[in-house]
């Protein structure tokens, strides 16, 4: 357990910001499950934008590293493409 103040803040703001990014990465995977699971292309792309919209702005905060999220777009923009 902390003994200084500055270490109890400390403990407090982290356990804050792990909540934080632990619902946000969940909600990414969420959104990036279902775009996978969609067959129609036209509703793929449709939700393709959702999708680059939320990597961007986790990427954006320091949640995901910018390479995580330009890879996870480039695959999901191909699974899109493959659709027919």
């Amino acid at each position: 357990m902390p003994q200084h103040k500055s270490a109890k803040k400390r403990m407090r703001t982290s356990e804050k910001k792990r909540a934080y990014n632990r619902a946000n990465k969940s909600r990414m995977k969420t959104v990036i499950k279902d775009l996978r699971n969609t067959q129609d292309k036209t509703v793929a792309e449709q939700k393709y934008r959702e999708v680059t919209k939320i990597l961007d702005r986790l990427a954006g905060k320091g949640i995901i590293h910018l390479n995580n999220a330009a890879h996870r777009k480039s695959q999901l923009a191909k699974f899109v493409q493959s659709l027919g």
